[in-house]
């Protein structure tokens, strides 16, 4: 019988979870444009352990089941499909993107938020791909747009979105800066690419141990400003990665990773008021840009875009231009170590469940 994980209660990871039965969505017919999937694999990603905190207004409402990426074998194909969606049949290995509903033993998803893998790709590393490397490709690829010789500065550099980036990045040809809360993974960002290691305050992003993340920076860099910075911390970090851009130069947001576990709400508030303002005036005087990146709402609307990313990096993994890093698996039944594992920011790459 199917199995899912259930989020019950908000707060610490060891009561927050529940592991029941699910009868009847192992033989759900899917409805048109969909694919229901066998999975053999659940990744976690960050924004679960803030929906787990409540500090993350989009996830649903409790009970439910979290969890934005799967892979798996497709057992049912939707009837009627339209030829965009003849790129999957039974028995297909995929990974796919859920809007939620991930932690589970089957799901049902879009069929363009699903793309075949091949036969021998690790199943655990392949789970990196649906959000975190789609993120990563769409950040730096199609809204960045990275350069040959760009200097860029990536937060949070060894986490699952962090450690796409800096491939990414380092596949273009550019000089790479990352930052770390922990020292224990400076050896994993050197043998990543990443050409200089700062190893920031973990409470913290915008703090180096050895002073001011800007000053370190422009200190590593000659003084030279950054051409693009990528930041999942959120708050002062946004503001004080805004002085360190270059004209021409752009950050991209895509998390908020500074407010997790901030429960008193005056820090809270601090936090949402350090991302700063920015009038439209102000961007075009300084030659300067601020994108922000949120890949729900991209695939609530063009699920074009979430089909265009995948394909591309699967194909760029399967050549071998590309390699996910998996921290660790968890048994799904451990999914409270998972979460904690994670929120602890102990991670490198993609924490992954599996339910074999």
């Amino acid at each position: 019988m199917a199995k899912a994980i259930y989020w019950v209660k908000k707060g610490k990871s060891e009561t927050a979870f529940e592991l029941r039965e699910s009868p009847g969505i192992e033989s759900q017919v899917p409805p048109e444009g969909h694919v229901r999937i066998r999975v053999q694999f659940s990744g976690l990603n960050f924004a679960d352990v803030m929906a787990r905190l409540g500090l993350y207004p989009e996830a649903p409402r409790m009970p439910s089941v979290l969890g934005y990426d799967v892979v798996g074998i497709v057992e049912a194909v939707g009837d009627s499909f339209g030829a965009e969606v003849t790129h999957l049949k039974v028995g297909d290995r995929v990974v796919a993107m859920t809007r939620f509903g991930g932690y589970s033993s089957y799901v049902v998803t879009p069929a363009l938020a699903a793309a075949v893998i091949p036969a021998d790709m690790d199943g655990a590393k392949a789970t990196a791909l649906a959000t975190q490397y789609c993120t990563a490709y769409f950040a730096a690829y199609e809204m960045i747009r990275l350069h040959a010789g760009d200097h860029v500065l990536v937060q949070a550099a060894a986490g699952g979105v962090g450690t796409a980036l800096v491939q990414m990045a380092k596949l273009q040809g550019c000089t790479v800066y990352g930052t770390t809360g922990s020292a224990s993974k400076r050896d994993y960002l050197k043998k990543l690419g990443v050409d200089h290691v700062i190893i920031a305050n973990p409470a913290s992003g915008i703090r180096a141990m050895e002073g001011d993340l800007g000053e370190q920076v422009l200190k590593l860099s000659d003084g030279r400003k950054m051409d693009a910075i990528f930041d999942s911390l959120g708050g002062k970090a946004v503001y004080e990665g805004w002085k360190l851009l270059a004209a021409g130069g752009r950050i991209a947001c895509f998390g908020a990773a500074d407010f997790a576990g901030t429960k008193n709400p005056f820090k809270a508030l601090r936090t949402l008021t350090g991302f700063g303002i920015y009038h439209p005036l102000k961007l075009m005087m300084n030659s300067k840009g601020m994108i922000g990146i949120n890949m729900l709402a991209v695939s609530d609307t063009r699920q074009d875009i979430i089909q265009r990313c995948l394909a591309e990096v699967v194909k760029l993994v399967a050549a071998g231009k590309l390699d996910p890093h998996v921290g660790a698996v968890f048994p799904a039944e451990k999914i409270g170590e998972a979460h904690e594992f994670l929120g602890a920011r102990k991670s490198t790459g993609k924490v992954v469940l599996s339910w074999s």
